[in-house]
């Protein structure tokens, strides 16, 4: 319930947001709430993931992602998420923006800011996806005016995105067996 609620007060400040770029950095304020928290009163780790969900659906609205979804009748999908836990939340921003993409996915990054301290970090690979298959993300991002080319992505990111195309490849070869 608690995500719906910040869902939906997004949502209900949506008109008062500026547009943003595609290749801005869009932030979102939150707080922590009593139902974010564990037995030891830290915010779960699963929590980030989620509170990383509402930011970058802001994102997406703010940048008109959204329309050329809809568009193509293509819903997103998050293929692989990797997280960086530093120091405990309170009051906090998160700062999403795009880092890259490839052939085949998006990649971005949710930093979690406190009193301007990086507390934790989200990378997310997704895609949108319709009926006609995977959308490739240079012509969705052409279409929110961008250039087709990737920026460069640093070094790390471009490792983790290929130790998770590793894996997939190792867990559908385990599927075989």
């Amino acid at each position: 319930m608690n995500l719906w609620l910040r869902l939906l007060y997004m949502l209900c400040r949506r008109p008062w947001r500026t547009p943003a770029h595609g290749l801005a950095t869009t932030v979102v304020r939150m707080r922590v709430w009593p139902l974010d928290l564990d037995i030891n009163r830290h915010v779960t780790n699963g929590r980030y993931f989620s509170l990383a969900d509402v930011a970058r659906m802001d994102f997406v609205l703010r940048t008109g992602a959204f329309r050329v979804a809809l568009r193509h009748k293509a819903l997103p999908i998050v293929g692989d998420t990797w997280g960086k836990f530093r120091r405990e939340l309170k009051l906090f921003e998160v700062h999403t923006r795009m880092l890259g993409w490839d052939a085949k996915w998006s990649l971005m990054e949710h930093r979690f800011i406190s009193r301007g301290r990086v507390v934790g970090v989200v990378v997310m690979r997704g895609l949108f996806r319709s009926a006609k298959g995977t959308l490739p993300p240079g012509e969705f991002v052409r279409e929110l005016g961008l250039d087709e080319a990737s920026p460069p992505m640093p070094q790390w990111l471009i490792d983790w995105a290929q130790s998770c195309d590793d894996m997939s490849v190792q867990l559908r070869e385990e599927e075989l067996t």
